[in-house]
């Protein structure tokens, strides 16, 4: 049995490296028994360019039976190959036939969708995201509301890795669901395999960022600025918006859901970026156990989890125990800044001026966006610059390790009376039973739906 299964592995790989030379270097194919034990195989092609792979069988390795022909989408195929007990000399073979390129992807073969949309357009949001101060957060445009349609043709954009020069990226490379919509690589890998120079953002709860801007330096004046900005950089994804337009219009399926979302099949810069922007903001988990908690008081809270929360919202404190002041630029349920530009005393001198950086002004250096901490569980490492790799080095940086600067954010200064000169650095001097309970309390905002939910997965048809 083995045997077989090492010859179809060799098999399903000379099939594609001999018929096809020109399509081989662009593309991979592999074929691998399932276990040691098992009479099945695994086989999966990988291929930047989208193209027609035909899959054949054959007992004797001179007829040959096609199984299916298959326009590989967004990248790769993966389907499971049975073998027969009975008649254990089964073969396989994966090739590429220039003369068989005659498949056109369309909505039906090339994406996963519901028959009845999911509900993007109007979720079910906590009662106190629907009264001040959350709602005025909210940063949806009045000309870009979210509908089912538009979020359903950002979430298919957002996989899509047509969206960068070479094929190879799409936004969700770098923005991966099960790490909360971050990259749990210190710096992301663009389609060059270049790195970038910041750690790639959580994007859970953009909706509620009441400043607007986007970007830790903010130099986005909207999400949909935003979202087009990666596409373009010669790092990241390295397209022009031309050719993005040309080659989206270029698939049957995405002129049927631009003509679905805006009422005609154009497809335009425009239209792209208000389509990410709507997924983006769809993007928001209210299932976490802090959810749950508020409607009982936090009874529901362990010992542990309620005294990091007491310690978030500085009701602790002590003679040499000053209380936290984390809940002032991680208010409300939302867990996010208000109006408020931050510098949290994360280096000086500084190696990344932040905002500063793009505005100029040396009163905004070292000043970052501050984002939800919503599912920050599974957002690691942390920072702008990922330097942090678990919560408990960040619970311990602001415990002990804040350095001053003269743009520190008054909460981690020591506070002094009006007209007096700015306090020394705040230190918590928490204990180690109270930095694990603000560590546990952080967990409690992680949405056990959020990594799986369905509705923000990649919808590609794969295969099997």
């Amino acid at each position: 049995m083995k045997a077989n299964l090492s010859l179809l592995c060799w098999v399903a790989a000379l099939g594609a490296l001999a018929l096809e030379p020109t399509a081989a270097a662009a593309a991979a194919v592999s074929v691998a028994p399932s276990s040691s034990l098992s009479l099945t195989a695994s086989l999966s092609i990988s291929n930047s360019g989208d193209q027609v792979w035909i899959i054949q069988t054959s007992s004797n390795l001179v007829d040959w039976t096609e199984l299916e022909s298959w326009k590989i989408h967004n990248g790769s195929y993966h389907r499971s190959l049975a073998g027969d007990s009975a008649t254990p000399g089964n073969f396989y073979r994966a090739f590429y036939d220039a003369a068989r390129q005659d498949i056109s992807s369309t909505t039906t073969n090339a994406l996963l969708l519901p028959a009845i949309s999911f509900n993007y357009a109007a979720p079910v949001l906590p009662v106190s995201f629907l009264v001040n101060p959350i709602l005025g957060q909210d940063n949806t445009p009045a000309n870009n509301l979210t509908t089912d349609a538009g979020a359903t043709l950002g979430r298919i954009l957002f996989y899509d890795k047509r969206l960068s020069t070479n094929q190879t990226v799409s936004c969700a490379s770098c923005h991966q669901q099960a790490h909360g919509f971050s990259d749990p690589r210190q710096f992301s890998v663009g389609f060059d395999g270049s790195l970038g120079g910041r750690n790639a953002m959580g994007l859970s709860h953009a909706r509620w960022y009441q400043r607007r801007h986007f970007f830790w330096d903010e130099r986005a004046n909207t999400l949909e600025d935003q979202v087009l900005m990666p596409i373009q950089n010669p790092v990241e994804m390295g397209m022009t918006l031309g050719t993005l337009t040309n080659r989206l219009a270029a698939e049957p399926f995405y002129t049927n859901l631009f003509a679905v979302t805006f009422g005609s099949p154009g497809i335009t810069t425009n239209r792209i970026s208000r389509a990410l922007a709507q997924f983006v903001r769809s993007i928001i988990s209210s299932s976490s156990k802090y959810d749950r908690a508020v409607s009982n008081n936090f009874s529901s809270l362990t010992a542990q989890e309620d005294l990091g929360r007491r310690i978030f919202l500085g009701q602790v404190s002590g003679p040499n125990n000053p209380p936290a002041t984390c809940a002032a630029c991680h208010g409300t349920d939302n867990f996010v800044p208000g109006s408020a530009l931050n510098n949290n005393g994360l280096e000086f001198p500084y190696l990344d001026k932040g905002v500063g950086e793009i505005t100029g002004l040396s009163a905004d250096s070292g000043k970052f966006k501050v984002p939800s901490l919503r599912n920050i569980e599974l957002t690691a490492p942390y920072m702008h610059d990922g330097r942090f790799t678990n919560l408990e080095q960040v619970v311990e940086f602001y415990n002990s390790g804040v350095v001053d600067n003269s743009n520190l954010s008054p909460p981690l200064r020591v506070p002094t009376p009006p007209g007096q000169p700015p306090g020394p650095v705040l230190r918590l001097n928490l204990t180690t039973a109270q930095k694990a309970a603000l560590v546990a309390f952080l967990k409690t905002l992680t949405d056990p739906n959020l990594a799986t939910n369905v509705k923000y997965s990649d919808p590609f048809n794969y295969g099997d």
